[in-house]
């Protein structure tokens, strides 16, 4: 559960790519969707999966509204610049082995990009985090590198999927710190982004994620800790044109309450 906490101070130096010029908001982007699976498995109790056919769907929407996905990375650094007019932050949590299957040959088609969240401390290992969904395969590190390759942006979902709300301080430090020192190593590359478990966030959490080093981190609902948890809508099956532009609405009306001064 997300709780209030004052802004965290922002970092300076090399580390923080997408950072924001001095004078202008901090608030979210007008709208970022949030995947998961990409697959054709009918099984589905958590309602994380969309088909292939489905997500081709979405993203032909986006584009025939002159709207384009894009990683977190490439719309923050265009939001600094006060251009991010038409973009979409695509996001896609956990790290899924149909991402490279099945979500990059459509984003690849629709000319979009993404941010893939993963799990250093899971390659190749499945999602056993959640009692009710069928069995999914997590990406190995070849297969994480041939998405960094394809120019996604690789992410950190923490090291093993664990509520950083109740994780000791031990733990706390593995998830946030230990995970960007992984994936840096395995991609040969900085990693900017982090997106917090299950979406829960609190004071602790939000620390270790500033301290870490990390650019922008991604949540669920709206917090007032700026580029540190960034709200998501979650995308799903039943997503279609029409509710995508509810959705579309809602994330404009919440992101300009959010960034009112």
């Amino acid at each position: 559960m997300a709780v209030d906490v004052p802004p965290p101070p922002r970092a300076t130096g090399p580390d923080r790519e997408p950072g924001v010029r001095e004078g202008r908001r901090r608030g979210p982007a007008a709208w970022v969707a949030m995947y998961h699976s990409v697959s054709d498995d009918p099984e589905d109790p958590s309602n994380i999966t969309v088909t292939p056919a489905r997500l081709d769907r979405q993203l032909a929407w986006l584009r025939g509204r002159s709207l384009r996905g894009v990683s977190m990375r490439e719309l923050l650094a265009a939001r600094a610049r006060g251009r991010e007019r038409g973009l979409v932050g695509l996001t896609f949590d956990d790290g899924y082995a149909d991402f490279v299957t099945a979500a990059l040959p459509l984003l690849e088609r629709w000319q979009c990009g993404a941010t893939l969240f993963v799990l250093p401390g899971r390659l190749g290992g499945v999602n056993d985090w959640d009692p009710l969904g069928p069995r999914k395969h997590l990406l190995d590190a070849d297969g994480i590198r041939r998405a960094a390759a394809a120019g996604i942006e690789i992410a950190s979902h923490g090291l093993t999927h664990i509520d950083l709300t109740w994780a000791t301080p031990h733990e706390l430090r593995a998830e946030v710190h230990h995970s960007r020192f992984l994936l840096a190593e395995l991609i040969n590359a900085d990693v900017q982004g982090f997106c917090y478990p299950y979406g829960r966030v609190d004071a602790r959490a939000l620390t270790a994620v500033r301290e870490a080093g990390y650019g922008y981190a991604c949540a669920i609902a709206p917090a007032p800790a700026g580029d540190l948890a960034l709200p998501r809508l979650h995308i799903g099956q039943a997503d279609t044109p029409a509710r995508l532009e509810l959705r579309r609405r809602l994330a404009r009306l919440r992101g300009r309450a959010l960034e009112a001064p």
